[in-house]
């Protein structure tokens, strides 16, 4: 740890970083009733704490590794902050993004210096590129988090903190994607102040460090979730694991729902839009107050960045509600007859209703998608449940069904009749030319698509659910094609959303 201490005093951060603010959450302490104040990395020159590390790590490169350019891989922020630092510093940089990133992201790090060079549909593949351009033509390799001399400049972060508030902080939450900025902060703050509580914050469905921990060395996840792209690591470096498992303290996992609920608080105390990865420690600090868990003290959380696409908004703002348990998504079967609807409304009272999806089909049962405004969370929620209950009403809640969210919601009506054997799919496509026409040439002939419901909001990926006629004899021959594909999916074939709105007669 004394290593890193050092490195971290004497860093050289700032000939291009900025020492950004601590800001006090006013609004979210007053709900909250604990005092809580937001770290300002979304305010560095790249709107990301990521140069910092990038810069800490080039500014220390030798005549020859200047003279023979440096190279990344990256999707954005540690992108942009190699291209700033690499102009400051006079050094070539080429910069390989995956060709599924947007053009908002490829052309800032031109505007930088940087020379982009697009490979590949995803982080992995990007970076296998850039570690084989590197080997052939002796470029420098500049990881984005597995190197102690990005660790230490992101650990100026900690630094900064110290300075800061050199008060009482009970905790200080750090995002983690592959764990440089938490190893670098932790390195530091457990050394000078050792009683302080750092911890780590990871998507449910990106939480490789957790993983990493429960099985005692860095693990690949089998699938990584994209909302939070800032984080979606699949696998975590062996210096930062090394250093998270000894130094920090917890780590939080939180859902896409509670990172938009994040987001919108820091926009409602602060006037700025924070990206999912940048809201992700805020939303951790959220959740350990709300369960009783976080420490006694100020909290601290660290905002990581702002570069977010602004077609994302749409989604943050339909989610944000379901995050902070202010809406409910209700699943309700109710009589086929008249005055149905009206009975149901009157059991709801003067509660505001958000959404209401029906169409009426044969038979004596209705099924209608409800969304109702909450005031007082999941207490109420569960208290209008029951309500429903007790007058005859069949009742499921969807409020964390992922499908009924994305695509039941917009397809309610969409019933039919005379399919054998459909099976549904989510799957998450890349968003460039020819992905979709890339799953399709996966099916052959022998299987009939049967529904299909695509959503994106601006992100490097869609969401696609898919419905297939699959009969039982040939179900083991169609999960080797998809799985040749290679697009992420899950099965959501038993899911309720699906069986309740859209399946089959």
């Amino acid at each position: 740890m004394t290593d890193y201490v050092r490195k971290i005093l004497t860093s050289s951060v700032y000939e291009v970083a900025e020492q950004t603010p601590l800001d006090p959450m006013r609004l979210l302490s007053s709900r909250l009733g604990r005092p809580i104040l937001l770290k300002r990395e979304d305010l560095q020159p790249v709107f990301s704490f990521k140069i910092r590390g990038a810069h800490n790590r080039m500014s220390q490169l030798s005549p020859d590794e200047r003279a023979a350019g440096v190279i990344c891989a990256s999707a954005g922020n540690h992108a942009q902050g190699v291209a700033l630092s690499a102009t400051r510093l006079g050094i070539r940089a080429i910069v390989v993004m995956p060709t599924t990133t947007p053009a908002i992201k490829s052309d800032a790090v031109r505007r930088l210096g940087g020379e982009v060079v697009l490979f590949g549909d995803n982080f992995d593949s990007a970076r296998v590129h850039a570690t084989a351009l590197a080997e052939r033509h002796g470029y420098v390799f500049v990881h984005p988090f597995d190197d102690p001399d990005v660790i230490a400049g992101q650990g100026t972060v900690g630094l900064e903190l110290m300075r800061q508030h050199p008060g009482e902080i009970g905790a200080i939450y750090v995002p983690i994607g592959g764990g440089g900025l938490a190893a670098g902060i932790a390195s530091f703050v457990k050394f000078l102040r050792p009683e302080i509580r750092v911890i780590g914050v990871e998507p449910e469905e990106a939480a490789s460090m957790k993983a990493a921990i429960a099985a005692g060395h860095p693990v690949p996840l089998d699938q990584v979730g994209l909302f939070a792209d800032g984080v979606a690591v699949r696998q975590v470096g062996e210096e930062t694991f090394r250093l998270c498992r000894d130094l920090l303290d917890d780590i939080v996992t939180v859902s896409a729902d509670e990172i938009c609920a994040a987001i919108k608080d820091i926009f409602d105390d602060q006037r700025a839009i924070a990206e999912p990865a940048g809201a992700l420690a805020l939303a951790g600090l959220r959740r350990d107050i709300e369960s009783g868990t976080a420490p006694a003290g100020p909290l601290i959380a660290i905002n990581s960045g702002a570069n977010v696409n602004f077609d994302r908004l749409r989604y943050v703002s339909e989610r944000a509600e379901i995050g902070e348990r202010a809406e409910a998504l209700l699943g309700v079967t109710i009589p086929e007859r008249p005055g149905s609807y009206r009975a149901f409304i009157r059991l709801l009272g003067r509660r505001a209703i958000t959404e209401f999806n029906y169409r009426y089909a044969p038979g004596s049962q209705a099924h209608i998608f409800v969304g109702i405004k909450l005031v007082e969370g999941d207490r109420e929620k569960h208290e209008i449940i029951e309500t429903l209950r007790l007058n005859g009403l069949a009742v499921i809640d969807m409020t964390d069904n992922e499908v009924a969210k994305l695509h039941a919601r917009h397809m309610v009506g969409g019933r039919v009749s005379g399919l054998s054997g459909e099976m549904v799919f989510r799957f998450q496509f890349p968003e460039r030319p020819g992905a979709l026409l890339k799953f399709l040439e996966g099916l052959n002939d022998g299987w009939n698509i049967s529904l299909f419901h695509y959503r994106n909001h601006g992100a490097d990926y869609g969401r696609v659910l898919v419905g297939v006629e699959v009969p039982e004899s040939t179900r083991a021959d169609f999960h080797a094609h998809i799985d040749a594909i290679g697009f992420p999916y899950w099965d959501e074939t038993k899911n309720p959303a699906y069986q309740l709105f859209l399946e089959a007669h």
